[in-house]
C-alpha cells in the first residue's frame, strides 16, 4: 500500500508529531464514506475545529421551474448570465434526487470566504478560464479542459486569473470515483483506463 503525502509528516502515522517548537501538530483524520473506506490523514499547525468566524449560510438549493417534466432541451451554456460571486453565478440547469448540473459563469475569486459542500461531491469541468483551488490539500492550479473532483466535506476557495470563466459543475449525492472496471485491487488506475 503506498500513500502520498505532501508537506511534512511523521513517520508513523496516530503517533506524537511535533513542530520545530515542541508544540504538537493537530491531526485530523478526514473521510466522506466512514473510516473503514477511502480517507486522508491531514496535519494541520492549528486545530481544524478552530473557528474564528461564521457567517450567514447561503442557501443553493436549487429553484426548479418545472416538476416531472420530461422534455427535450437545448441548454445554452454560454447563455448563463456572468455573477460576480462564485456561489451566486451558480444555475442549476438539471436536477434529479441524485445530481444536479450547474452552469456557472464567476467573475471574482472567492477571496472574503472558503466554501464546503457537506452535502455532495463535485466535480468541475472548466470550459473556460484558469486560477487555482485552494484546500487543506494544496492548491490545485486549473485552465481550460481540467476537471476538478472534490470530496463532500472539503473546504475550499477558487481564484480566477481573469473575470472571464465559464464552469460546468456536477454535484452528487453518491460519491464520485473511478470505474471499478479501471482501478485493481489497490486502488490503482490500470493501464487500459482511459
Amino acid at each position: 500500500m503506498h500513500y502520498a503525502s505532501l508537506g511534512k509528516v511523521p513517520p508513523k502515522r496516530h503517533t506524537q508529531f511535533r513542530k520545530p517548537d515542541g508544540t504538537l501538530y493537530h491531526e485530523e483524520l478526514f473521510s466522506t464514506e466512514g473510516f473503514s473506506d477511502m480517507y486522508s490523514l491531514l496535519y494541520h499547525c492549528h486545530p481544524p475545529t478552530q473557528i474564528v468566524q461564521v457567517g450567514e449560510p447561503k442557501d443553493i438549493t436549487p429553484k426548479t421551474i418545472h416538476d416531472k417534466q420530461l422534455k427535450h432541451r437545448s441548454l445554452q451554456g454560454f447563455a448563463v448570465e456572468p455573477v460576480d460571486d462564485y456561489l451566486e453565478s451558480r444555475v442549476p440547469v438539471l436536477v434529479n434526487s441524485d445530481c444536479k448540473i450547474i452552469l456557472a459563469a464567476p467573475r471574482k475569486s472567492m477571496e472574503d470566504y472558503f466554501f464546503k459542500n457537506a452535502d455532495a461531491d463535485e466535480v468541475i469541468f472548466v470550459h473556460q478560464g484558469e486560477g487555482t483551488l485552494k484546500t487543506a490539500y494544496g492548491n490545485v492550479d486549473f485552465g481550460y479542459g481540467d476537471y476538478l473532483v472534490i470530496p463532500r466535506g472539503t473546504i475550499y476557495q477558487m481564484h480566477f486569473e481573469s473575470a472571464d470563466n465559464r464552469l460546468m459543475i456536477t454535484e452528487s449525492t453518491s460519491p464520485i470515483t473511478t470505474p471499478k472496471r479501471y482501478r485493481n485491487s489497490y486502488g490503482q488506475l490500470m493501464e487500459h483506463s482511459p
